[in-house]
């Protein structure tokens, strides 16, 4: 036992220990360079979807790994760590970090919620599409991170309203009882009279029995706590009716509860899958797609966006009515009346809502001057090649492609550092007061937002597609993956998207990300299809993180509140993942089809013979 204890401490360090020790044979006994490589990426692989190192470190072992075996120099390798995604996270990051800053992210989430109403199916709602907004401009976790304690003020809040109204019910307006509920009182003091008096009689027989020596003692004992037993029984199987109401709001309540703290976890990961910059996911996808097919300008913001709007609001409606029929039913009576007065517990939701909205007061500078770079950036990202009309990229017809989204990204984030966070105020006397030069955001509050164990898992995946190209093992990859040609196309992405959808609950989504995209790009080459038709689908389920605590960081925010446990996790994460991926192979087959021609094999991708071997 004690040798088990002392496993089990060191797992981590054995793991790291014998992970290159036992593939070790590989690259000696296959003296070739894909085997080296191949060596390279089963190790880090393993590391990344153990955790056995932090992910970041983990991403670093091709910089040394691959010159040791001759692979790559080591200059080539360090180039692949920043690339134009790099850039394009920075900007971003910028942006999420004055609007974190000046809680510009609350006020909108309040006004969202604010404009659905506070009936509980209709509050959920508002509360899915606030956090999903939030979720494509912010990371997954800020965003969930920032709604939660307002959903939890306003569970709190509904908790006392219940209390309230449960004693509001034992009188009525003028301060009488209520004759139905005292009715209910009587019948019930008259159930525990009953028994009361019952175990009475009891200990005064006993008296008598043991008085007299009657040697039925026990019998008549027996006999009198039986009766009074069944009583017992009765009572709590017959409650009366308003203890039986109370109970029933109780459950109501606590399954309003389990909804709303799932809402908000499962909206900010689908929220991220609208903009390429929602998620790290889309931008690992667009940085490896760009750089594998480099003649192939096709994914943008702009045309991210137009694929995945319809997916995400599919996704997001179809996940509400589920968590709303499995934790609540499907009340259509009660969702959508109209005109019919709130009830108690609604008042409490609105009163708690707008006065947190009060709590921000109006609108700061600050707040004006984030909300116009944001409409800016994003504006400047929609019309850079639009597709249907010139961009504002064909203004420099010599520099065709020189800019792309990161570039955008940088010029707005350079100017959070620039524009002053405090604007002059007049005093009493009409004079201006001054106050100290102090930017919209500072270095140190960006380095704090700046997620650079993502950037360097970024790099490393980068570094292991360069290597597999240079020692030609996505060419053996390929050729070996040649024969899946034969099944149905929607078969073979059907696939693709459940095996990353079923790994990603328990690796992190960059690190699954990571290891497929190099996988499934030479699979689309080998059977001849649009690469587009198997990554764009795999990219968007490997979101499809819902079933555990620990799946996202998302979940594990909204698990540690204590409202849910890991069954109704799982229960309710394995609806919408089937939810998810019906819907991305939906989108895929249909109107995602003629926005990139998926049914003809592109110039920009490379012709593979399927006679191909290494």
């Amino acid at each position: 036992m004690k040798i088990l204890s002392y496993l089990l401490v060191y797992r981590r360090f054995l793991l790291i220990v014998l992970t290159p020790l036992l593939l070790l044979p590989l690259p000696l006994i296959i003296k070739t360079k894909e085997a080296e490589c191949a060596y390279t990426l089963f190790v880090v692989a393993i590391f990344w979807l153990t955790e056995a190192l932090p992910l970041a470190v983990s991403a670093l072992l091709p910089a040394f790994m691959f010159p040791l075996f001759g692979i790559m120099e080591s200059k080539e390798v360090a180039s692949a760590y920043f690339k134009d995604f790099h850039l394009l996270l920075i900007g971003v990051i910028c942006l999420a970090t004055s609007i974190e800053k000046w809680n510009f992210h609350r006020r909108v989430a309040l006004r969202m919620v604010m404009l659905v109403g506070v009936n509980p199916a209709w509050l959920t709602l508002g509360f899915m599409v606030s956090c999903a907004f939030l979720s494509m401009w912010l990371s997954n976790t800020s965003a969930a991170a920032m709604v939660m304690p307002i959903v939890e003020a306003v569970a709190q809040q509904i908790i006392r309203a219940e209390a309230e109204a449960d004693a509001l019910e034992m009188s009525c307006s003028n301060g009488s009882i209520n004759p139905a509920l005292e009715l209910d009182v009587i019948h019930l003091l008259n159930s525990v009279l009953r028994i009361h008096l019952n175990r009475i009689s009891v200990y005064y027989n006993t008296y008598l029995c043991f008085s007299r020596h009657d040697n039925d003692v026990g019998s008549t004992v027996c006999t009198i706590e039986k009766e009074n037993e069944k009583e017992k029984e009765q009572v709590l199987k017959n409650p009366p009716p308003a203890e039986t109401g109370r109970k029933s709001r109780e459950d109501k309540y606590s399954g309003i509860f389990k909804v709303m703290c799932l809402c908000v976890a499962y909206s900010a990961t689908i929220g991220g899958l609208t903009t390429i910059t929602g998620t790290s996911t889309n931008l690992i996808f667009a940085e490896h797609f760009n750089t594998r097919y480099p003649a192939c300008q096709c994914i943008n913001f702009g045309s991210w966006f137009i694929l995945s709007i319809p997916i995400t609001v599919i996704i997001l409606l179809l996940s509400w009515v589920w968590l709303q029929w499995l934790f609540l039913g499907f009340d259509f009576k009660n969702m959508f009346k109209c005109g019919k007065k709130k009830t108690a517990r609604e008042e409490a939701s609105a009163q708690v809502i707008q006065e947190e909205y009060k709590k921000l007061g109006p609108i700061s500078y600050p707040e004006i001057v984030t909300l116009v770079l944001f409409i800016l950036m994003t504006l400047l990202w929609f019309t850079r090649e639009p597709g249907f009309i010139p961009g504002w990229s064909s203004l420099f017809p010599k520099y065709k492609g020189y800019a792309t989204d990161s570039t955008t990204a940088l010029v707005i984030g350079l100017l959070f550092f620039i524009i002053p966070a405090k604007t002059f105020s007049r005093t009493s006397n009409g004079q201006n007061t001054v106050f100290g030069y102090t930017p919209l955001i500072t270095w140190k509050e960006f380095q704090s937002c700046m997620p650079w164990e993502i950037a360097i898992l970024v790099g490393g995946g980068f570094a292991l597609a360069d290597g597999c190209e240079v020692s030609n093992l996505s060419k053996w990859v390929a050729s070996k993956l040649t024969p899946l040609g034969s099944l149905p196309l929607w078969l073979v992405i059907l696939i693709s998207c459940l095996i990353v959808t079923s790994v990603t609950e328990v690796a992190s989504n960059p690190a699954t990300i990571t290891i497929f995209l190099p996988i499934l790009s030479p699979l689309a080459e080998a059977i001849r299809v649009n690469p587009l038709f198997i990554l764009i689908p795999a990219t968007l389920c490997t979101s499809f993180a819902f079933r555990l605590p620990v799946a996202t960081p998302a979940n594990a925010i909204v698990f540690s509140y204590g409202h849910l446990t890991v069954m109704d996790m799982v229960k309710a994460g394995l609806g919408i993942n089937i939810i998810g991926v019906a819907v991305v192979m939906l989108a895929i087959m249909t109107w995602i089809v003629p926005i990139f021609d998926l049914y003809t094999y592109p110039s920009w991708a490379p012709n593979i013979s399927s006679t191909n071997s290494t």
